[in-house]
């Protein structure tokens, strides 16, 4: 059994049952804000980036100690984390800086992992969830 770490983005959200919803779109918006998934508002998470749990420890183990690097250490401690816009700046500033210390691999995950964090700073409702898999 290979373990490995899957980063997921929000790609959409909708509402589990037609009737859920009130009267006025922006009703939807502000209600779902108030109350959230205690409406039956189902989030659609696609997978944009996949790495062997070993290399994910390598590959966060170049970062250097600070916040960033707690962040994605998270996922060894609790299996799961979540990356939203609170996160972006930190991450992206540690990632470039490891630019020159990255095995090709490695880069290419930075790579991926920079692609989706400027999509969560074009949307900001947008967040990824990062899961360990044992397959």
């Amino acid at each position: 059994m290979a373990s490995k770490v899957v980063f997921y983005a929000l790609s959409q959200k909708f509402l589990e049952r037609e009737e859920d919803m009130p009267a006025a779109a922006k009703q939807v918006m502000y209600y779902t804000l108030a109350v959230g998934h205690h409406i039956g508002v189902i989030d659609c998470l696609k997978q944009v980036l996949a790495c062997p749990l070993d290399g994910y420890q390598n590959w966060i183990a170049r970062l250097p100690e600070g916040e960033a690097r707690r962040k994605l250490e998270g996922l060894l401690r609790f299996g799961e984390i979540n990356i939203d816009a609170t996160h972006i700046h930190m991450l992206g500033a540690a990632l470039d800086g490891i630019k020159p210390l990255l095995k090709a691999e490695e880069a290419e995950w930075s790579a991926s992992l920079m692609r989706a964090l400027a999509a969560i700073e074009a949307e900001p409702a947008m967040y990824l969830m990062v899961r360990r898999r044992d397959d």
